[in-house]
């Protein structure tokens, strides 16, 4: 048990800490490409799946850890990952960010995880469990694009890499726009840990350095599999009501140790404060987490599990989820943001 905990903290502490320095959140990420028309952030997913893959199956081809063949949940991917991206943009996070953005104090984001938390809980283990596990039946006998195509996952790997290389050199080539920058009030490490602008590209580096380093240290405990914050968060909820021993693993120290390095990011910035938003935000916040925990469970993971984990592994579930994940959150955008500042414009030229 204590191997577990110390390893589980570990890692969730150097994640929580590199999402909250690298405003690392996905919903930021797909809401930018139809809103700002800006693609870094999601690029910088691209980043993390690429060398997230080159580490996996450098890991799975020695022997270190061994990936699963559970088929493809074609079904509750779509259907899942559909709502898990609308719950998103209601959230205000993804389901990785709830938790950091938690740890610096925002109230709407604890409103947001709890919710999360009770939904995903629901569907596992209360009264959502059988249209869950009805959507989740549905599967096809492949579990990886490789394995369906007939050639090693390696071929992807390099391809994905080669890719997302290119793309990122492209994008730092571009001429840069000056940013107004503070003067400094800390120096060396200090000034670079907490008070220097990260670059996406650098944060996404890291997150997929932590996510190779998160399959070995959980397969320690028994655990086989990687970066996870679905059913650790549904886990959490439900222990703490039934005291069931049996659901606490490497997972849940995983999101105790994201909540606490963010906590430690945002102190040493000077970031952290309480933040209450108005009612009509707590309440969408309210509604997202619960949709998003829904959505996530009946996909089989959200943005991390599904969409930087199983994508690195080239799952099927992986890559139809992050399409499902983009169609939601865009649906969710244009009706929460597009649509009222179209209609705000119409009504400014009428006036």
């Amino acid at each position: 048990m204590l191997q577990m905990i110390v390893l589980g903290i570990i890692c969730g502490l150097l994640l929580g800490f590199v999402l909250q320095r690298g405003r690392f959140c996905v919903v930021g990420a797909y809401r930018d490409l139809i809103l700002a028309k800006d693609g870094r952030m999601f690029l910088a997913t691209f980043v993390v799946i690429a060398i997230q893959s080159i580490g996996v199956y450098a890991l799975n081809d020695t022997g270190v850890i061994q990936f699963g063949n559970d088929g493809f949940p074609w079904l509750g991917t779509i259907v899942g990952g559909f709502i898990f991206g609308i719950g998103m943009v209601l959230a205000g996070g993804c389901a990785t960010g709830t938790w950091y953005r938690a740890g610096e104090g925002m109230i709407g984001s604890w409103v947001a995880l709890f919710g999360y938390m009770l939904g995903a809980a629901m569907t596992k283990y209360g009264v959502w469990k059988v249209a869950g596990d009805n959507l989740l039946s549905y599967r096809t006998n492949d579990t990886y694009i490789h394995e369906t195509l007939n050639v090693s996952p390696w071929v992807f790997v390099i391809i994905v890499t080669l890719l997302v290389g290119i793309l990122v050199i492209r994008e730092l080539r571009k001429p840069k726009l000056p940013i107004f920058k503070m003067k400094p009030k800390k120096t060396g490490l200090a000034h670079i840990l907490f008070e220097k602008r990260w670059h996406p590209f650098v944060t996404a580096l890291l997150v997929g350095l932590i996510a190779i380093m998160a399959w070995p240290l959980s397969a320690m405990t028994g655990r086989m599999f990687g970066l996870g914050i679905t059913a650790p968060s549904a886990n959490i909820l439900t222990f703490l009501i039934t005291g069931d021993n049996a659901l606490i693993d490497w997972g849940t120290f995983l999101v105790v140790g994201i909540f606490l390095g963010s906590f430690i990011a945002a102190k040493g910035s000077g970031e952290f404060r309480w933040r209450l938003p108005d009612m009509k935000t707590l309440r969408n916040n309210a509604i997202g987490g619960v949709t998003m925990g829904f959505g996530a469970s009946v996909a089989g993971g959200c943005t991390i599990g599904n969409g930087l984990v199983n994508s690195a592994l080239f799952a099927w579930q992986g890559w139809i989820a992050i399409v499902f994940f983009l169609l939601g959150t865009w649906v969710a955008t244009y009706f929460t943001i597009i649509r009222k500042q179209k209609q705000a414009a119409a009504a400014s030229k009428a006036a």
